[in-house]
């Protein structure tokens, strides 16, 4: 149905044996987060009742309050606001950032510098960044020893974790890293609120965060945890009185979760997470299958085949602009949506660099569907991540992989 040349399919065949053990790993992995996902919903009582949509205000609306505490329990916390209003993970963060935060406090990042889309939220010259409203921030080099910087984080009001690599190729961070994280800024700095950016994280490990003493941690609902089911959204969870102060930025000083209408959008919220970790482990297999097989084809990758799953995305750095997007194009070609369009490079906002993007998918933007993505900047690397099959993913990997192919 798909034309590649033989020698990319006998390269495919040999890849899947290399990636047999891993894949095994991936399965086992969901299955654990299956039963622990299926666990929450037993556990409160989810009826269908609760799918029923509230207009208006949204007092009293069981349904939203369910899936909060649905969120509450699959990760480990004391409470969660999972909302579709959330437009996406940085609103997100920025909404847990404004909650938390208040002028003269400082935010110091343990991991380097945020992901691009956050970096306006910080210091922006206007617009009503955290700057000025008077919150200092810092951060501290990626892989920095926490013990040579005490200073800091003696004097920080949140210590803040980005999980994933964001657009760089520096290495993703496990649960197991956070928790070392975690222990030393508290024995430094006992007071401070230690915030994950959990964006590509959940269920690629059988434990998250608030399980290993983060205080918040925060996503986006058309990633992993919306299973490919919900539309948009995202959620906070974490310690509960942090959640309260996130939920009145969200709403209003003295409202918090206590409205807010749900539309009709409570059921896919919730048949999304039940769904995540069995997506999840198809978008891992897919990225995994593609870091195996551009890695036999001489390209380096950010993590190798070999290495921990920890989050969704794989850097391949592909090394011209013409490799670039030639591959965002055979991405796109091997989607189910939109698969005749040409990704182009463009001014997206909240970039420094223009952007290309290729996702051929159902919901505009998901990035637990197939979907490849780059600044053109060097050294012209691609993010690679999601994949709702295992199957359908294969096909996009391959396709971008004869598209390069075609250019020598």
């Amino acid at each position: 149905m798909f034309k590649f040349d033989n020698e990319l399919l006998n390269l495919a065949e040999k890849v899947e044996e290399l990636c047999v053990d891993k894949f095994a790993e991936l399965r086992e992995i969901a299955r654990f987060n299956g039963e622990k996902v299926l666990r929450a919903f037993v556990e409160n009582k989810v009826s269908s009742s609760h799918f029923n949509p509230t207009d208006g205000y949204g007092y009293g609306d069981d349904g939203r309050e369910k899936a909060d505490k649905v969120f509450t329990s699959v990760f480990g916390a004391e409470g969660a606001i999972a909302r579709h209003n959330f437009i996406s993970g940085t609103h997100a963060i920025s909404t847990a950032l404004f909650g938390v935060l208040r002028p003269n406090d400082l935010m110091l990042s343990l991991t380097g510098t945020p992901y691009d889309t956050l970096r306006g939220v910080i210091h922006a010259d206007n617009g009503g960044s955290l700057r000025e409203f008077g919150i200092k921030y810092n951060e501290l080099y990626f892989g920095s020893d926490l013990r040579e910087n005490v200073e800091l984080l003696k004097a920080c009001k949140v210590a803040y974790i980005q999980r994933s690599r964001g657009y760089t190729l520096r290495q993703s961070l496990s649960v197991s890293d956070i928790k070392k994280l975690v222990k030393t800024t508290r024995e430094i700095n006992e007071k401070a609120i230690i915030i994950v950016d959990n964006c590509y994280g959940e269920f690629c490990e059988i434990s998250e965060p608030p399980e290993v003493g983060a205080d918040l941690i925060i996503g986006s609902l058309i990633k992993n945890p919306g299973g490919g089911i919900a539309r948009t959204g995202g959620y906070i969870a974490g310690k509960k009185d942090l959640v309260d102060l996130c939920a009145q930025r969200l709403s209003a000083v003295g409202i918090g979760a206590e409205a807010g209408a749900t539309l009709g959008m409570t059921r896919e919220i919730l048949l999304g997470i039940f769904m995540a970790p069995e997506i999840t482990a198809n978008a891992l297999m897919t990225t995994v299958f593609a870091s195996a097989l551009f890695e036999l084809m001489g390209y380096e990758t950010f993590p190798n085949y070999t290495e921990k799953c920890v989050d969704l995305p794989v850097a391949i750095k592909l090394g011209t602009r013409e490799k670039l997007i030639a591959f965002c194009r055979g991405i796109q070609a091997g989607s189910p949506v939109d698969s005749y369009a040409a990704p182009e490079p463009w001014a997206m906002p909240g970039y420094d660099n223009d952007v290309i993007m290729a996702a051929g998918a159902f919901t505009m933007g998901s990035s637990i569907e197939l979907s490849a993505d780059a600044p053109l900047r060097e050294p012209w690397a691609v993010w690679l991540q999601g994949g709702l099959t295992y199957a359908t993913g294969r096909i996009g990997v391959l396709n971008a992989a004869q598209n390069l192919l075609n250019l020598t």
